[in-house]
């Protein structure tokens, strides 16, 4: 099948430019919040911690705090821009336009990993002011970053089709995916809990995330990279095959 460049970037250049409108809330404001996380946690009580695995603490967050950003704004940004047509009604249009899922996909998923992308990029640059630290594997971590961007901004597509409320939009990016990322190594080294707790913990598939994340920096990690980034693609893996079969089904599309 023929892949329209120019319905997908239609449909990618009015999402950018909803993120663009709402610069505030989708950009500034998390940057915001994770400025304040380095300021607590980096300057201020990172200077009396002890370093964690050979790296110090104010950058052993680094990762973590990235994570905990990039899962919520990334999921909530793919899953609002999906919902937006559904509840207006303009998603009838796309679904009789000559469109195909692929240049959908293309449109809404990669505008909200580029504002994920975006995001990351300035939270770096912004832990500058706070943190010395340095990425031991760049293209590694460019790759990891948009692996796990690219995973959820497709996660939070079907949570925006599954959505039948605006209160519903918030549930697993506030409520599940947030606590799973704080309990997934952000602030510590799960190495360092004691048993069994450490292995609860291992429980939690946010955790091989921020493992894998901060290997990519620092060489150090909590599990092995490669089951890491095997599990982040089988994710994004399930995540296409779930869409598919939506589209396929036309399930939540026509109702």
């Amino acid at each position: 099948m023929h892949f329209n460049v120019r319905s997908a970037y239609a449909i990618y250049q009015r999402e950018m430019s909803r993120a663009i409108r709402t610069a505030f809330q989708s950009i500034l404001s998390p940057v915001l919040t994770t400025s304040l996380y380095f300021v607590v946690f980096g300057s201020v009580i990172g200077a009396r911690m002890e370093p964690v695995g050979g790296v110090p603490y104010g950058a052993f967050i680094i990762p973590g705090l990235l994570m905990l950003t990039l899962l919520g704004e990334t999921t909530s940004n793919a899953s609002f821009g999906i919902y937006m047509p559904r509840f207006t009604g303009t998603i009838y249009e796309l679904l009789s336009a000559p469109v195909g899922v692929a240049e959908t996909l293309a449109g809404f998923v990669g505008a909200a990993a580029t504002k994920g992308l975006i995001l990351a990029a300035i939270i770096l640059g912004t832990a500058t002011l706070f943190v010395d630290y340095e990425i031991k594997y760049p293209l590694l971590a460019i790759f990891y970053i948009m692996l796990v961007t690219s995973s959820f901004a497709l996660f939070g597509f079907i949570l925006g089709i599954w959505a039948d409320s605006f209160e519903k939009l918030g549930i697993i990016p506030l409520l599940i995916l947030t606590p799973l990322t704080f309990l997934g190594g952000t602030f510590y080294s799960i190495r360092d809990l004691p048993a069994p707790w450490d292995a609860v913990a291992l429980a939690n598939p946010i955790a091989f995330l921020v493992s894998g994340l901060r290997f990519s920096f620092y060489g150090v990690a909590d599990v092995p990279i490669a089951i890491s980034l095997g599990l982040t693609i089988g994710f994004l893996a399930l995540c296409v095959l779930v869409i598919s079969l939506i589209f396929r089904t036309g399930w939540r599309l026509r109702e």
